[in-house]
């Protein structure tokens, strides 16, 4: 890919960069700005914001939540879906109106949407306004990007992964009590729908003890709940020399004491009977797992380059409701991919039958370019795609309804988070299987691990209350 000014990674050490950020905050020259990041795509995007955020803040930029107020407007966007790439074109109507009032606000397009060099191109060729765009391999180059803003280098993006940056507990946390915890970036599978190892790149993985380090850290300053973060979790270590697999760091982030873990996304290929046999035996490690199927058939697993069959998929299925107690699990299904058949769909609801997920991501495919499944010709319309996944919907649906409904009248630790969307006189929480709990109590109580009683069920949600409150 060959961005115009992009760079190949340069290899800085975190004492480097760290002195980078030290000499323009001793300069205060944002000090007292104030910047708006708007956030698009997956948690990997939500945790590059929260990066973000800590970042600027620490050169003397203030956050605030109203878009008009903002020296600095961040659009941190996603590549995987179309209509992320369509949100993000709308909001920038928005920042066009602005700059017209204020000239000196500086607007940066930076995640992965960045890292596609036909996107870039568009962009700026109907938005010339945008001032800035970086990608997913120099985010910690921000301050120094800002600075060199006055130069009028409008893009920098790194053609190639550096190597991982640590710079320590830098993150503005949008939570004080669940907190993301990156454990590799970038992705080796190469599915042939996904651009993800084109935005991020090649798997790079933490050192495990950066990662423990962390983790201990937060559990130190109150947080109750880990989410180990990466594309692919599962393949943690594959890349490293002499470093632990995956489910041996799950069971060493168990061993720090921290209440709940979870992590995100796993692939089947590589969840091992070892990372079964962890989760089972650890009661701090949710009972919960997101386990991507995408298709039933073997004939598009094939097509989409995902090195299972159904029959493979299924027997780990089996293996994890026989060995982990309670184990909630979720998956993500795409609908019409190129030249998808009946059978081949049918196929796939076989397995959803099979499975009855607590619930699933569902999508219609979607080609991003330059990966291998958007050169297949299809010959699928859009009616019969938009048909299949209303089908496959209505039954994904109502195996989530009667799996909520069975936690009627049981008592569930649900860790509450804040205060309800719909309903300010209650808060919301999870319960160790990620079943989203909507509770009437004190406003006192966020933050804590309640048992709650569940009193009603919905199809993505359930009530409850706290006896005795």
């Amino acid at each position: 890919m060959n961005l115009p000014n992009m760079q190949n990674a340069k290899k800085r050490t975190n004492k480097e960069v760290l002195y980078i950020y030290d000499n323009i905050k001793s300069s205060s020259i944002f000090k007292d700005k104030k910047y708006y990041i708007k956030t698009y795509g997956c948690q990997m995007n939500v945790h590059d914001s929260e990066e973000i955020k800590g970042i600027l803040e620490n050169i003397g930029f203030k956050e605030t939540d109203k878009f008009e107020d903002a020296n600095l407007i961040i659009l941190n966007t996603c590549a995987i879906r179309e209509n992320a790439h369509d949100k993000v074109f709308g909001f920038l109507g928005r920042c066009k109106h602005l700059k017209k009032e204020k000239k000196d606000c500086i607007i940066a397009l930076c995640g992965c949407m960045a890292q596609e060099e036909s996107v870039v191109n568009e962009i700026l060729s109907k938005h010339k306004y945008i001032d800035l765009v970086f990608g997913t391999h120099n985010i910690n180059e921000l301050p120094k990007l800002l600075v060199q803003k006055q130069e009028d280098i409008k893009i920098n993006v790194y053609s190639k992964e550096g190597e991982v940056i640590e710079l320590g507990e830098i993150y503005k946390r949008d939570s004080k009590y669940t907190a993301w915890v990156n454990i590799m970036y970038g992705c080796d599978k190469f599915c042939t729908y996904c651009i993800v190892p084109y935005t991020r790149g090649k798997q790079r993985s933490r050192k495990s003890e950066d990662i423990l380090k962390e983790v201990e850290a937060l559990k130190k300053i109150g947080y109750k709940e880990i989410t180990l973060l990466g594309q692919n979790v599962n393949a943690y270590g594959k890349d490293l020399e002499n470093e632990m697999d995956f489910g041996t760091l799950l069971e060493k982030v168990s061993k720090t004491g921290i209440e709940r873990i979870r992590f995100v996304t796993s692939h089947p290929w590589d969840f091992t009977d070892k990372m079964i046999d962890v989760i089972a035996n650890n009661d701090n490690i949710m009972p919960y797992i997101h386990l991507p199927l995408q298709s039933g058939s073997n004939r598009i697993l094939k097509l989409m380059g995902r090195r299972y069959t159904k029959e493979e998929y299924l027997e780990l299925y089996r293996k994890i409701k026989e060995k982990v107690k309670n184990v909630a699990i979720t998956t993500d299904i795409i609908v019409g991919f190129p030249n998808e058949t009946e059978e081949d769909f049918n196929e796939t609801l076989d397995v959803v039958n099979k499975c009855k997920y607590d619930g699933a991501f569902t999508f219609i495919y979607s080609p991003r370019e330059n990966t291998p499944a958007s050169k297949m010709e299809d010959s699928i319309t859009l009616e019969e795609k938009e048909k299949r996944l209303q089908r496959l919907n209505e039954i994904v649906n109502k195996y989530s309804k009667e799996n909520n409904e069975k936690y009627i009248n049981t008592y569930q630790k649900v860790l509450l988070i804040g205060e309800s969307e719909k309903d300010e006189n209650k808060l919301y929480g999870y319960t160790e299987t990620m079943k989203l709990v909507n509770v009437e109590c004190s406003k006192d109580l966020i933050g804590n691990i309640e048992l709650v009683k569940i009193t009603d069920a919905k199809s993505f949600s359930l009530d409850g209350v706290i006896e005795n409150a």
